[in-house]
């Protein structure tokens, strides 16, 4: 459903206890209520996938390997992540491009795998710093460069049919709150998702283009969510570490659900 928003929880690698886990989920799942027009979605650790799926929150992953099996000590297939209930899977987060090397074409095989698994990739694309944007808030050449070539790559092989199921996540990576904390302006962010179309456009139709679900990605808190999803008219947001907050992560919610 086009208009159904995404609200998606990563949590990285947090927290670090059952208990912990525990007590979060207990307090979203008494903070949160559910609606038709709005899908909450958490990924958490591996480890705790078992968790989340007995809360009754949509379940997602951070990561998978791009083989259903095989002889690679430490990885986790989407095959496996399907089997425990998985409905989404993380690929091309900016950390796992900073700290374990992945490119895009690991990306696009990533990709594929997800696909063939039938759960719904969420692709993340972002710049490295905020001159990506004109001083007239425009997307400049650098811009089209860095997330057109990871978008143009990622789908390398992916079929119209395919593309209708990835969700794409804007996530500025100078935006990120481990980074500089400070978020992307709703402006740009909408002419960063208008840009973004720009290249599901001419990859494949216009239909596509208007129809994929684009969410940002980037510092959301309660306090900026409305404008990315009124102002920079996005369909919904990746949230990073307020969602280790529950009452923070509740009021994110909230305010997106007021919005129906």
């Amino acid at each position: 459903m086009k208009n159904k928003k995404l609200i998606i929880a990563n949590w990285k690698m947090n927290p670090t206890n059952l208990k912990e886990v525990g007590h979060l989920l207990s307090s979203l799942k008494r903070d949160i209520k559910k609606t038709e027009k709005t899908e909450v979605i958490i990924c958490p650790p591996f480890v705790y996938l078992p968790q989340v799926k007995d809360s009754g929150f949509t379940l997602g992953a951070q990561n998978c390997f791009w083989e259903d099996k095989g002889a690679y000590t430490g990885e986790v297939s989407a095959a496996m992540l399907k089997d425990l209930g998985c409905e989404y899977v993380l690929v091309g987060h900016s950390e796992r491009k900073k700290y374990f090397q992945e490119t895009d074409e690991m990306v696009n095989k990533k990709l594929k795998i997800i696909l063939k698994n039938r759960l719904k990739p969420i692709l993340c694309v972002g710049e490295e710093t905020r001159d990506t944007f004109s001083s007239e808030g425009m997307p400049t050449n650098e811009m089209s460069l860095i997330i057109g070539e990871q978008i143009e790559k990622a789908l390398i092989d992916v079929s119209s049919a395919k593309m209708k199921e990835i969700v794409i996540a804007y996530e500025p990576i100078w935006a990120i709150s481990n980074n500089t904390g400070i978020p992307c302006l709703p402006d740009d962010a909408m002419k960063a998702a208008l840009f973004i179309r720009k290249i599901l456009n001419k990859l494949y139709n216009r239909t596509i283009a208007e129809k994929a679900k684009i969410l940002y990605g980037g510092s959301v808190n309660s306090q900026n969510v409305i404008d990315y999803i009124k102002e920079a008219r996005m369909d919904g947001v990746l949230v990073g570490s307020a969602s280790l907050n529950a009452n923070e992560f509740a009021k994110i919610v909230e305010k997106v659900i007021e919005l129906e």
